[in-house]
């Protein structure tokens, strides 16, 4: 890969980053949907990757002191003056999350029709917030959290499944909340933005019920691995909860973000080949190399995608759904006909990638050679982010404070 593609592709990747600023999407909404002014108290909740920038930005269109509260990850190191700020682990829920999600029930208590709950939500916010429903532990839930990031799932599964098993999912904080109205101000890393999928809806009705969570366990084949209290509970033939209504605002998506790389590459003929890049990480690699080698020959190609992909866990190395499709590009590339000069990133907009400290990969026609003759063996026990170090292709961004789920893009060089 030559040094112009790689400027060229950090150069989009910091658009996509960029056109999902949550500061700036919140002010923008903020202009048409603004904050609710009650009789009596309002509350700033914000939750999710995102959550301090966006109650920074919530609490400056406010006069006078609030009670605010942000949950967010341990890697986003931002203050909130004036704010509570709350940093719990991501993916897997740990204690200072069940301890968010207790703050959150206790802050919604007895609120009355009089007061309102501002609620500022972006991806990230499913684990961070655990609340377990009664009976299942935080350890029991967190099992379940694994199992669902081992078995393949897409995010409108996991989630449906993570708001069976809790209190604030699936429009729980509406029904804390009640009576006092609640209005909601959504950053989505869903494709397709349905926003009872984003940090599994907590200002929205639920996706599905207790006898779909455990239709997709059974099917998924992890039921038996259960914990007994989590098996009991979906088991149980016990009607829906009630859900009251909320003013949901959608500020920012993938989509966004892609359309902010197109509009940024100059000098390629670029095109938005999907916005919707799911499903396994292998049949993902495969699109895209089929699209790279379908591209016009003899002139300059930016073929961008956004998505989320899955991994199948087969082994015990580290990784992230980013790190594997680049390295799965890289090594699948001798099979398709590519020009010479070529690059391909994919990276989480959030800056991490799974359980690493890697936002992604950077690979390019050298990459599989310079991993060496383990590259196959790693790939199989899904140890991407150590066959990538070996190569110097990880993508390194730290934080970025946002999170509309998953940008990649294939450059071709002109010659």
């Amino acid at each position: 890969m030559t040094p112009d593609l790689r400027q060229s592709a950090l150069h989009l990747f910091d658009k996509a980053v960029e056109a999902a600023d949550p500061a700036i999407a919140l002010r923008r909404a903020l202009a048409e949907h603004p904050l609710p002014a009650p009789g009596g108290q309002l509350h700033l909740i914000a939750i999710g990757k995102a959550a301090p920038a966006m109650l920074r930005e919530a609490m400056a269109h406010v006069d006078g002191d609030v009670p605010a509260l942000a949950i967010t990850h341990y890697e986003n190191d931002m203050e909130v003056p004036g704010a509570e700020v709350i940093r719990a682990a991501h993916p897997v829920p740990d204690a200072e999350g069940l301890r968010a999600g207790e703050e959150v029930i206790a802050r919604l208590a007895g609120l009355g029709a009089d007061d309102a709950v501002a609620v500022l939500v972006s991806g990230g916010g499913s684990a961070l917030v655990p609340a377990p429903v009664e009976g299942v532990t935080l350890e029991e839930k967190a099992e379940v959290n694994r199992l669902l990031l081992g078995a393949g799932l897409d995010i409108v599964k996991m989630n449906l499944v993570r708001q069976q098993l809790s209190r604030l999912k699936g429009g729980g904080l509406l029904r804390h909340a009640a009576p006092a109205p609640v209005t909601a101000y959504i950053l989505s890393d869903v494709i397709g933005d349905d926003l009872r999928a984003i940090a599994s809806g907590p200002t929205v009705g639920p996706i599905g019920t207790r006898a779909e969570a455990r239709a997709i366990l059974e099917k998924a084949g992890v039921w038996e691995a259960c914990p007994a209290s989590v098996r009991a509970h979906l088991s149980a033939d016990v009607a829906p909860p009630e859900t009251p209504a909320a003013a949901n605002h959608l500020i920012g998506s993938n989509r966004k973000s892609l359309e902010a790389m197109l509009a940024a590459a100059e000098g390629f003929d670029a095109r938005i080949v999907s916005d919707a890049l799911e499903g396994d990480v292998d049949d993902a690699a495969q699109e895209v190399l089929r699209a790279a080698a379908a591209a016009p020959k003899g002139k300059a190609q930016a073929l961008i995608f956004g998505g989320e992909t899955t991994v199948n866990l087969r082994g015990d190395g580290r990784g992230g759904r980013n790190q594997e499709l680049a390295l799965r590009v890289a090594l699948a590339a001798k099979d398709f006909d590519l020009p010479k000069d070529w690059l391909f990133l994919s990276g989480g907009t959030d800056g991490r990638d799974g359980p690493t400290d890697a936002a992604g990969g950077i690979v390019g026609p050298g990459t599989a050679a310079a991993i060496g003759p383990e590259a196959q063996a790693l790939l199989a026990n899904n140890d991407s982010h150590e066959a990538l170090r070996r190569a110097e292709a990880l993508l390194m961004t730290g934080a970025t404070g946002t999170n509309v789920a998953d940008v990649q893009v294939f450059l071709i060089g002109a010659a």
